[in-house]
């Protein structure tokens, strides 16, 4: 499993990558393989808000639909639009297909390091 070290993860499988008061969101390594082969993900506009530890998209593959849950507060400055046509992308590269960039206000509570999330990963 690939849990990159410079990111932070929330419980539900999302990570963040902050770079200055911008942060760069998508689904961990994990969560595209418990999906199996993404088909659909839903973006948010540009402009919208989105508040940490609620639902900011849905993700469907051929096995389930999964809300993707945002790791920070703020609004999206950008949409990763590559996705719009080809969700699959997430299955191939889950770290640099980032779903969402956001200009954040607050991170969330619940984030963990890398560390922290390969061991909820082992108790799961």
């Amino acid at each position: 499993m690939n849990i990159p070290e410079n990111l932070k993860y929330l419980p539900t499988h999302e990570w963040v990558l902050v770079e200055g008061s911008k942060a760069k969101v998508g689904i961990s390594d994990y969560a595209q393989h418990a999906l199996g082969d993404v088909v659909y993900i839903s973006l948010p506009e540009v402009g919208d808000d989105v508040t940490a530890d609620e639902s900011f998209a849905d993700v469907e593959s051929v096995k389930a639909a999964s809300e993707v849950f945002s790791p920070v507060t703020g609004t999206v400055t950008a949409i990763n639009d590559a996705l719009d046509s080809d969700a699959g992308l997430l299955n191939q590269d889950p770290y640099a297909n980032w779903i969402i960039e956001v200009e954040f206000t607050e991170l969330s509570d619940k984030l963990v390091d890398a560390a922290e999330y390969e061991k909820l990963l082992e108790n799961a």
